[in-house]
């Protein structure tokens, strides 16, 4: 594994599994994979509050986890080269995540 590779692990894993927002950064990167939508359309989507969604997507963009084009309300995101090829580390993280989760609900 190179060096980039395992940072975007690291990375992923941080974003993902290790703070309280993972599941919805997850459910986000899982939606833009499927189609790039802007905030506005994440939110409607997703059920969930616009400011929240922007928060999630600041926080992916800034960590070059997801990319944008366009200016202000209409800004469109969608997942970065480097994600786009390394999709399968997220799968991993998110994988175990599910797992976790479905443990904890049983105890």
């Amino acid at each position: 594994m190179s060096i980039r590779i395992r940072q975007l692990k690291y990375l992923l894993g941080w974003l993902i599994a290790g703070t309280r927002g993972g599941v919805t950064r997850a459910k986000i990167i899982e939606t833009l994979r499927e189609t790039p939508q802007n905030a506005n359309q994440l939110a409607n989507s997703l059920e969930m509050d616009y400011r929240t969604i922007r928060h999630h997507l600041k926080l992916l963009e800034k960590n070059r986890i997801i990319t944008s084009t366009g200016d202000g309300y209409g800004n469109t995101y969608f997942l970065s080269t480097e994600l786009e090829k390394n999709y399968g580390l997220f799968e991993e993280i998110v994988n175990k995540l599910w797992k976790k989760q479905k443990r904890e609900k049983k105890k």
